[in-house]
Parts: C-alpha cells; structure tokens; sequence
C-alpha cells in the first residue's frame, strides 16, 4: 500500500500573522485561503519544491497552537537555507552538525518550531561505512 503525506495542520493564533511569515518570511507558497464560515478558515501554504503542505486556519485541528515541536524539511544546503531565512528576518539557529545531517531550527510566531535538514552524504549513496546506522 502506498501512502503519500500531503497535509499537516499547524496550530496558531492570528492566521493573517502567521499566513505573512510563511510566505514573506519563509518563502512558502499560498495555495489557497478560503474562509468557509465563521467557524471555519482554511490557509493551504507550501513549501518550494515540497509535495506536503501546511494547513493554518481557524477550526482545523484541536492542539494548541505552539505546541508542533518537530515539523521538519530537507534542504540541499544548510548554511544557504540559514542566510536566506536571516535575509527575510527569521530568527534562525546557527547550522548543527550531527552523524544524520546539518540542522537550522526556527519557530514561527506562536512557537510551532521546525528544523531544516541538510542530508549527510552517505544518504544519497545508501548504507555504507559512512552511515552510523549501517548493520556490520
């Protein structure tokens, strides 16, 4: 059975703050931002090159906004990920090096906090030597 992940529903306070900072600030895409009813304002926004999208709005999901500490995307380089989300005013982390990757982090205005991963190079050649979680 296949499965593709498409939509992730990202808990916030203010749709219109955070629909400006993850398209001016971080580059996404704005799909759509439809405004089905008083109680319901769907903000579809997509990362550039990603095949999974983010929902904010107003009656999408019950967790407390602020409260995604994990959501995660791969970039090819992770000091040019970083100097561009400092150049667009994002308060990005200095760039982690560890055995599975090159790590930023930031958080949007309610604190929902994301990391941007720069694969190792043993990722794209499959398990190796270089891979510290190869079986011996």
């Amino acid at each position: 059975m296949e499965m593709k992940l498409e939509l992730v529903a990202v808990p916030v306070t203010d749709v219109d703050r955070a629909r400006d900072f993850y398209v001016e600030k971080v580059g996404f895409t704005l799909d759509h931002d439809h405004t089905v009813s008083d109680e319901i304002r769907f903000v579809q926004l997509t990362p550039p090159g990603s095949a999974c999208s983010i929902a904010i709005g107003k009656g999408l999901t019950q967790v407390v906004p602020g409260g995604l500490d994990n959501l995660q995307m791969v970039v090819a380089d992770a000091d040019a990920a970083r100097s561009e989300l400092l150049g667009r005013g994002v308060d990005a982390s200095e760039v982690e090096g560890l055995p599975w990757g090159r790590f930023v982090h930031f958080s949007d205005p309610d604190g929902n906090r994301w990391a941007l991963q720069e694969l190792p190079a043993w990722s794209a050649r499959g398990p190796g030597v270089d891979d510290p979680g190869a079986q011996a």
